[in-house]
């Protein structure tokens, strides 16, 4: 395993269109999902910080947390992961997205436990398909250099960027902790109560 720092990212930049409210925002317990992230995550790692796009940067919420900004467009959550790594590029990034409400601090921890000391990608298998979970994976540091060659030709997947390269895949300790929440049926079958 790495001694290198690690560092957590919330994915916190989307647009929420099939949601159709700011992801985000949704509460559980009287705190936002990005909250409860954050707050699973700061024990686990050695700091953490919310990935957001520039409009978004001054929402209330987000203001509480350090930030980094998205430094590219239209890439989706790869925008996220690059500007992360560009910003501090020599430690392994633990990246979460703030739609998995049922994350829990067994699965970072196992994670963590658990990354490569040679892939540059540690992700866990899905439970749905075998392929790798992308939004709660570690990106080692110097990885960019392969998501940059994905851009490059094409790919901002950051599933089909994992699926193509050296990734170390793990079983997960909890198979509904990565269920995600992307649309209102989604949310009622969740244990979040929506935005507040």
């Amino acid at each position: 395993m790495s001694e290198r720092s690690i560092f957590g990212l919330v994915l916190a930049g989307g647009k929420s269109s099939r949601m159709g409210q700011d992801k985000a925002l949704l509460t559980r317990d009287g705190k936002s999902q990005l909250e409860n992230l954050v707050d699973l995550l700061t024990p686990a790692v050695d700091r953490v910080f919310v990935s957001t796009r520039p409009d978004q940067a001054d929402e209330p919420e987000r203001r509480k947390f350090a930030q980094i900004i998205d430094r590219y467009s239209d890439m989706g959550p790869v925008a996220g992961v690059l500007s992360a790594m560009d910003q501090h590029p020599d430690a392994d990034w633990l990246v979460v997205a703030c739609d998995l409400p049922n994350v829990d601090a067994a699965t970072i921890r196992y994670l963590i436990e658990h990354r490569s000391g040679d892939a540059p990608f540690t992700a866990y298998r899905s439970t749905h398909d075998d392929l790798p979970e992308p939004l709660c994976a570690i990106y080692r540091a110097g990885s960019d250099a392969i998501v940059r060659q994905f851009v490059e030709d094409g790919v901002h997947c950051p599933r089909k960027i994992l699926i193509r390269s050296n990734t170390e895949l793990l079983a997960q300790p909890n198979p509904r902790s990565l269920d995600n929440v992307n649309t209102p049926d989604d949310l009622h079958s969740s244990v979040l109560e929506g935005a507040s």
